[in-house]
């Protein structure tokens, strides 16, 4: 998707002034489109600058030059102390930049363990509870949320888990370029955005193309497991995974699952029961 400016100008402001003045000024419109160029300049240098040293890269596979519509939004927010310093100190051993520059060794980077690949963690709270409760097991992190690697990273370590990964940038990144074939041993994909507008929805991240990605790196039997509190996307992701000729349907009746005892009480998912939402779990085995 498109990054907007990360501080835009507010209404009322100079630059709505100078823009209005420019319809009959041509020194104005000058001005105006000066100062739209310094805005997005301002926007971009704060996005490519790095972030902490030997910590997550700002843009590792150079996102510029990728056209097609993504399923995420970039955000910047408020690092804690805590997690900038878990960033220093465990992201040179448990992180790693998608770059697409090459193709990761599961085996060596999980000594040997099984792997699954998490999309979107958030804070990192339920990702570090299942690494705790299932140390056999190695878990690829994917997001690009800075303060959630740092508090995923900081979580992991105060339990003594090694089985946790955490790597920065696009995941449709990682499942193209940097993963073996049959590689993964499961995929989940917990709470995503649901993109609710109807114009948005080429955005949601459980489409075919997705699916085209995900089966051949996934083992045969490999389980991708979506939750979602959104009831119209779990619709869709329940008629996509459906539709696909590489996945089947674990739940016998052909729809939900009942939420399997390994995955904690999200944060999102908590969010969501309080309002009021349903929450629905998709299992399905890649054949």
């Amino acid at each position: 998707m498109s990054e907007q400016p990360l501080n835009p100008t507010p209404a009322g402001s100079h630059d709505a002034d100078v823009t209005s003045d420019a319809r009959s000024d041509p020194t104005a419109a000058d001005e105006a489109a000066s100062l739209r160029a310094a805005s997005f300049e301002r926007a971009r240098r704060l996005r490519m600058e790095p972030r902490f040293p030997g910590g997550p890269a700002a843009d590792p596979a150079g996102s510029h030059h990728e056209r097609r519509i993504r399923s995420f939004q970039p955000r910047r927010s408020r690092v804690t102390t805590g997690q900038q310093e878990s960033l220093e100190r465990l992201w040179p051993t448990w992180g790693l930049d998608i770059d697409g520059k090459r193709v990761l060794d599961l085996a060596e980077l999980f000594d040997g363990l099984p792997v699954v690949l998490e999309i979107g963690f958030g804070m990192g709270e339920a990702t570090a509870q299942m690494a705790a409760d299932d140390p056999g097991t190695g878990i690829l992190a994917v997001d690009v949320h800075t303060p959630g690697q740092g508090n995923l990273l900081g979580l992991a370590d105060k339990a003594g888990s090694t089985n946790v990964r955490v790597a920065n940038g696009d995941a449709v990144i990682l499942l193209r370029e940097m993963l073996a074939p049959e590689s993964l041993d499961g995929l989940r994909v917990y709470f995503p955005d649901p993109w609710p507008k109807a114009r948005h929805h080429k955005r949601r991240l459980i489409q075919p193309e997705f699916l085209d990605l995900v089966a051949p790196v996934l083992k045969t039997g490999a389980i991708v497991h979506c939750a979602t509190d959104w009831e119209p996307y779990a619709e869709q992701m329940l008629e996509v995974l459906t539709a696909h000729p590489r996945f089947e349907n674990t739940a016998a009746d052909g729809g939900y699952a009942p939420r399997p005892a390994f995955r904690p009480l999200t944060r999102f998912e908590g969010q969501g029961l309080d309002k009021g939402h349903v929450v629905h779990d998709l299992l399905f085995a890649r054949v």
